[in-house]
């Protein structure tokens, strides 16, 4: 894992540096031109070097306490900066708590702004991203009514960088689009430098890369300009990342290197410690195990050196990928897993996503399979947790709009009511012909009234349409198909013609197999177009009965409410047939996918009583992940129970494999060609491949 595009908060040391580099025009100098000159020179060393910058504000403390308050400001805020640098958090947030009160009892809301931000670089140093994001987006707001262009430029990008880390992509980049902007009006090499460089780490965030490496290209030139070797660093940072991210090693290597040569001229060992967990990634990224084992120590020295935790985490999972693919599991998973906890405790879901999908293919490249199934069950919850979230600020989007035009409708309502009224007041003293003419008008408004009330109706009946349906596939979403189990009662068992067979629900849980390699190959269009493919083909093959439903991401949920209990393991064949046939041209491309399935008839009895649905799902997911651990494009089935007096369902949900070893569990393999049942076919070992 490298420090770039994945780990937002190398993006956010970008910011804690921008911190302590962006011109502050608005402190005007001029009592104390030596003092000032001092100031700026410290502020330079600050950026890159805060251990030298902290003993030189040592030395002048007295000196600029004693200042103007422009200078007591630019002091409060170095000195902040230089302790949050050498790791000294709590020290960094009490002076950030100074300089907010010394703005706010001056009433200048340019150091208000700077006050805030300062606090919410401490917060995220802390791991605090809600709260830090917070900050600086309410330094932004003071920023602006402080008319202080260097302030906004710097208040704009913390800004977009916290709408970066919190996945909202698009308002990120209309901030930093903005921050760039207003760099080149300032027309100064540094704030464009760092503008540019925040844009460029954006595009790669949205794999953009060709856009990335455009703004790097438009950087480089500014860095020159400014003679500083940790400007050039922080670009070959970016463009490191950048070159990884688009499968050139040997590009990115050279920026790495060339980056870690500037940092060690000016002995900037936060940025070397940042070096080194690339060079680490790097040689994991070209399975050089032994090596990647060495930057990452080194890396996780440096790193408790200078109190950094993200760069600590970050160096844990190098390690422990590294030892992984050595052939040391239990000292892998060790190391991977500290790393893994910091960025849980920070509760950045896409971030720890990207991890866990980090981890569980490093689990199934060492051979445990049963590690690398509980890695990607823990990343599809989040998964799922994101498809939620977003699918709810849609529903909340769009009952919004709703409401609005509601609203709308009501006020254009009420005006026409007062037409009326101011119409009978007058008809009051008319003739009966303009009494009649009246009684017409009021006929045809009262017509229209009762139109607009059934436009009401139908904007009523599609938003609840809307609610139900998944915006993409025009399937059913997830809660609708909650709400229906909530209420439905499965059919009693009864003779099916003339056979007398059982009949049964069944619920079938499909999971799009390299899905990941299809948006990274095709990007998220063409993944939307396989979506679209798979909700059409369950249409085909499946009745107009039966319910179909998006359940999250890449899985579709299909409940057959009444077929044959022999029939069940057939529409499994049909499904990984029927799917694995089909190919979806895109962009003059031809592309195929196959699923893995997890089934079972409903509703399930292992004793004396059904399952609850929900628990029936959870067994059908658990089948699922075994199809998908032991070859993908083939569907596990649970047909039943065995022994059920001698077991638990507890025990069967913790371990379904081992339980259905054990006897306690009648399961059936299904291939595209054919069905196997485990007593006639051995259960092979195979990679999530």
């Amino acid at each position: 894992m490298s420090a770039g595009f994945s780990d937002t908060s190398r993006a956010r040391q970008g910011r804690v540096l921008l911190a302590l580099l962006c011109l502050v025009s608005s402190l005007a100098f001029g009592q104390a031109p030596s003092l000032d000159a001092r100031l700026e020179e410290i502020r330079e060393t600050g950026r890159f070097v805060p251990p030298k910058a902290l003993a030189a504000l040592t030395k002048i403390e007295k000196e600029a306490r004693a200042g103007s308050l422009n200078q007591r400001a630019e002091f409060i805020e170095l000195l902040g900066s230089a302790h949050r640098g050498t790791g000294d958090n709590d020290k960094a947030m009490v002076l950030a708590d100074e300089l907010l009160a010394l703005g706010k009892s001056s009433g200048d809301k340019a150091i208000i702004a700077r006050g805030l931000l300062s606090k919410a670089y401490t917060s995220f140093a802390n791991n605090e991203l809600a709260a830090s994001h917070k900050l600086a987006w309410e330094g932004e707001t003071y920023a602006n009514q402080s008319g202080d262009l260097p302030t906004i430029i710097r208040a704009t990008m913390s800004s977009g960088e916290s709408f970066a880390e919190d996945g909202n992509f698009p308002a990120a980049l209309k901030k930093l689009q903005l921050a760039v902007k207003l760099a080149h009006q300032y027309d100064h090499p540094i704030a464009i430098v760092s503008a540019l460089n925040s844009l460029a780490t954006l595009y790669g965030q949205m794999k953009e890369y060709d856009k990335g490496f455009e703004a790097l290209a438009e950087a480089y030139p500014y860095a020159e300009k400014t003679n500083s070797p940790g400007r050039m660093s922080t670009l070959k940072d970016t463009e490191y990342a950048l070159s990884m991210a688009t499968n050139q090693p040997q590009r990115g290597l050279r920026a790495l290197l060339a980056g870690l040569e500037y940092e060690k001229a000016i002995g900037a060992e936060a940025m070397i410690a940042g070096s080194l967990v690339n060079l680490s990634d790097s040689y994991l990224k070209q399975h050089d195990y032994p090596r990647a084992v060495d930057y990452g120590t080194q890396a996780l020295t440096a790193a408790k050196d200078l109190n950094d935790e993200s760069t600590e985490a970050t160096a844990h999972i190098n390690i422990g990928q590294a030892l992984l693919g050595m052939g040391k599991l239990a000292e892998g998973k060790r190391s991977f897993e500290l790393g893994l906890a910091w960025y849980e405790r920070g509760n950045d879901k896409p971030q720890v996503q990207e991890v866990l999908m980090e981890y569980g293919s490093a689990l199934e490249r060492a051979g445990d399979m049963a590690g690398a199934v509980k890695a990607y069950h823990r990343e599809r919850a989040i998964s799922n947790e994101l498809f939620e979230d977003r699918r709810q600020k849609a529903t909340l989007e769009l009952q919004e709009k709703y409401e609005s035009e509601k609203r709308q409708n009501q006020i254009e309502v009420l005006k026409r009511d007062i037409v009326n009224r101011n119409l009978e007041q007058r008809v009051f003293w008319l003739l009966a012909v303009v009494f009649a003419m009246a009684a017409v008008i009021v006929g045809f408004l009262y017509r229209k009234v009762r139109h607009a009330n059934d436009q009401l109706q139908v904007k009523n009946l599609e938003l609840k349409q809307q609610s139900s349906r998944d915006p993409l596939t025009g399937l059913y979403n997830r809660r609708h198909f909650q709400e229906f189990m909530r209420t439905h009662v499965q059919v009693e068992k009864r003779g099916a013609g003339t056979s007398g067979e059982e009949i049964v629900g069944a619920l079938f849980l499909l999971d799009i197999d390299h899905f990941k390699h299809v948006n990274d190959t095709y990007g998220h269009a063409g993944g939307d177009a396989v979506l679209r493919m798979i909700a059409d083909s369950l249409r085909e093959i499946l009745r107009e009965t039966d319910m179909i439903v998006r359940w999250g991401g890449e899985e579709f949920l299909a409940f057959l409410p009444a077929i044959p209990r022999s029939g069940v393991e057939e529409i499994a064949r049909r499904l990984l047939a029927g799917i694995s046939n089909t190919i979806v041209e895109y962009q003059d491309i031809d592309i195929s996918v196959d699923v893995s399935i997890g089934f079972a008839p409903f509703p399930l009895v292992p004793g004396e009583h059904a399952l609850p649905w929900e628990r029936a799902v959870n067994l059908v997911d658990m089948a699922l992940y075994l199809a998908k651990a032991h070859g993908r494009n083939r569907a596990y089935g649970v047909r039943g129970f065995n022994k059920f007096e001698e077991t638990s369902m507890e025990a069967i949900e913790q371990d379904l494999e081992l339980a259905w070893r054990a006897g306690y569990v009648d399961m059936s393999i299904v291939l595209s060609h054919g069905a196997v049942h485990p007593d006639s076919a051995p259960f092979e070992q195979r990679s999530i491949a």
